[in-house]
């Protein structure tokens, strides 16, 4: 199995993972097919068994709702992995062509430049709603990160006249670079900025 890549293009053991708290829960493991049938589901912690391109494609299935009363909904674009699979490569090949890295490696990095340490959360105390700032636990950074880039991609694919492989590729990269008109990167600062406003 030594020369099994992931679309036959990219070997995802070459990505690197700068961020320690985040190196057991993104898997990067060389795999075949992107659907492992929920093999790991009957353990705890089992996303982190997950090879992370596979997690990007069951994100992708809904990106989530967003706005108020949900406005913004994604109930329609749910089901089709050899669709998403294929749009995921066509966006993996637009990265490497832009940035000449292993695309592999710019979503890790996407990921770690993405994911918020610290958030807000809020308790009641008495009759008073209080906020108090969290470290966040690496499972949820990585999944809020994967959620931000998928929701950024989604939201630009409906306001601008884009293939989605373009819009997700540009979410990707946006964030590899760490630009501040990414979904993903804003959300993670104002996720930090609270949370120093809270403590």
């Amino acid at each position: 199995m030594d020369d099994v890549k992931l679309f036959g293009k990219w070997d995802c053991e070459e990505a690197e993972i700068e961020d320690e708290g985040l190196r057991r829960y993104l898997n990067l493991d060389n795999i075949m097919a992107p659907r492992s049938r929920g093999r790991h589901s009957d353990q705890q912690f089992y996303k982190a068994d997950v090879q992370i391109v596979e997690r990007l494609l069951n994100r992708l299935y809904v990106a989530g709702h967003r706005g108020n009363k949900h406005k913004i909904t994604s109930g329609h674009n749910v089901g089709k992995s050899e669709q998403l699979w294929e749009l995921i490569e066509q966006a993996f090949e637009k990265v490497e062509e832009e940035t000449g890295e292993n695309p592999v490696q710019v979503l890790v990095k996407a990921i770690e430049n993405s994911a918020a340490k610290e958030e807000v959360v809020s308790y009641q105390r008495g009759g008073v709603i209080a906020r108090e700032a969290v470290i966040v636990s690496p499972q949820r950074r990585v999944d809020l990160a994967l959620r931000m880039l998928v929701q950024g991609a989604y939201d630009k694919r409906l306001a601008e006249s884009k293939d989605a492989y373009e819009t997700l590729a540009e979410e990707i990269i946006g964030a590899y670079q760490e630009d501040t008109d990414i979904r993903a990167v804003r959300d993670k600062q104002r996720r930090e900025r609270e949370a120093e406003g809270a403590r």
